[in-house]
């Protein structure tokens, strides 16, 4: 995909309600699983946004609830985020102005390398690929905003 829309203000753009829907693959394995839900990005008790996820993940053909929590924080740059983990460790930064971002996360000796990408005001994309000696994992997930 060539095309991106760019989103002058992350928060923003974000804030509401999205479908989604998350393949994972391990590439070494070759196992595959998915994930299905909605993703809610409220209010915070002040600036950003509360990101909470929860749906049904299904996993070697064994489904179970998932769920998960992030701050999405005004970023140092009017118009981008500073994403935290629900326990304020910092996660990844993320700049849309251009209607795409990579993004770094080192979690142990894995590095999780992260691509954002907008589609339009309804939908947008991250693809995850987790490389290590730990995790050789691909995650996609796509977002569509309901209502």
């Amino acid at each position: 995909m060539g095309e991106f829309r760019p989103v002058p203000d992350v928060l923003a753009y974000l804030a509401g309600s999205w479908r989604v829907t998350r393949s994972v693959r391990d590439r070494a394995s070759g196992d595959e699983g998915r994930f299905d839900g909605v993703t809610v990005f409220g209010a915070l008790n002040g600036p950003g946004l509360l990101h909470e996820e929860s749906g049904t993940f299904v996993w070697l053909g064994v489904a179970r609830p998932a769920e998960r929590t992030l701050r999405f924080l005004p970023g140092p740059t009017p118009g981008t985020a500073d994403v935290r983990f629900a326990d304020g460790r910092p996660f990844h930064d993320l700049d849309l102005r251009t209607g795409r971002h990579i993004a770094d996360h080192p979690c142990s000796a894995d590095l999780y390398r992260g691509e954002f990408t907008v589609r339009d005001a309804d939908r947008w994309r991250t693809v995850w690929r987790v490389a290590g000696p730990a995790k050789d994992l691909l995650l996609t997930t796509d977002y569509a905003r309901v209502g």
